[in-house]
């Protein structure tokens, strides 16, 4: 005689006062921005940009005079300022073509010299150890930390003691200082992403230690060489303070030109001259994420 199967229904055991409570999820999963991180950071975002929307809206006044907010909106400051570039007064001693060019010939002597001494570098600070290593790499961050006024006052009496005019080129001296810890970092960051194997591979393969630098390291540097080249670049196009100290009437920057055009009465052309500048730095910037996006570049 068969005996009947009962199927028994499993109870969850009763819980104890004292035992803890299941773990929750959080509500802001990894990954994502929780409402209060987000408006905080779009509140810092917009203090940021604050100034340089300002700048851009005053640009467009109508007015005669500098008012914030316009009440009305015209394209005659930019007239204006076109006008100054193409056809100069001719009571200034310098014209804003001229401080243009000045700034773009700095600006890429800086570029060219601060890569060309910053790919050893990072290479030698990134492969071999030496005595005084930690010391080299502290003397080349020291400008980011460095008040710019004193490294001015310091290089001006250096520069007036020399037996020769060195020109524009005390200018491009001065700002491959400024820009030599961006270029560094951005090389040896590539650097550090590549591994010694690279180059005992191209060893065995046969070729020598100096081909294999060049390459194989090289090549494969090149997202930080372009990063860094770009910073050095913007570094020194965007230069004032230690240029202030250092600039004549013949190697004037547009940075100090247009700080002289607001020195007697602010010129309202001068906004439209930043709001040029910064195009450009943005240009650059997109030109940068385009080409590497964030591969290589290390602040």
């Amino acid at each position: 005689m068969s005996t009947p199967l009962h199927t028994a229904r499993l109870e969850p055991a009763p819980r104890s006062p004292s035992s803890p409570r299941p773990a929750r999820l959080p509500h802001v999963m990894p990954g994502q921005l929780g409402k209060v991180t987000a408006l905080v950071a779009g509140i810092l975002l917009l203090l940021a940009a604050l100034p340089i929307l300002t700048m851009i809206v005053m640009s467009f006044s109508a007015a005669d005079t500098l008012e914030f907010p316009p009440h009305a909106y015209s394209l005659h400051w930019y007239r204006a300022a076109w006008q100054s570039f193409v056809s100069p007064d001719a009571t200034q001693s310098l014209s804003m073509g001229a401080a243009l060019s000045t700034s773009l010939v700095v600006a890429l002597s800086t570029m060219l010299i601060a890569t060309l001494v910053s790919v050893p570098a990072a290479y030698a600070l990134s492969r071999y150890r030496f005595r005084g290593k930690p010391a080299v790499e502290q003397l080349v961050a020291l400008p980011l930390v460095y008040p710019l006024v004193m490294l001015g006052l310091s290089l001006l009496p250096v520069f007036n003691v020399l037996p020769v005019d060195l020109g524009v080129f005390h200018l491009v001296i001065a700002h491959v200082i400024l820009a030599l810890p961006f270029t560094v970092k951005n090389c040896a960051a590539s650097v550090a992403s590549i591994g010694p194997e690279f180059e005992e591979a191209a060893c065995v393969m046969g070729a020598s230690p100096g081909r294999a630098l060049v390459d194989v390291i090289l090549p494969l540097m090149r997202p930080g060489i372009l990063a860094g080249m770009l910073f050095a670049f913007i570094v020194s196009f965007n230069e004032f303070t230690v240029t202030f100290f250092l600039y004549s009437i013949d190697t004037m920057t547009l940075p100090v030109w247009l700080y002289s055009r607001t020195v007697s009465s602010l010129d309202p052309t001068v906004f439209c001259f930043a709001v040029f500048i910064v195009a450009i730095d943005f240009a650059l910037i997109w030109l940068l994420e385009k080409l590497i996006g964030d591969e290589g570049i290390a602040l």
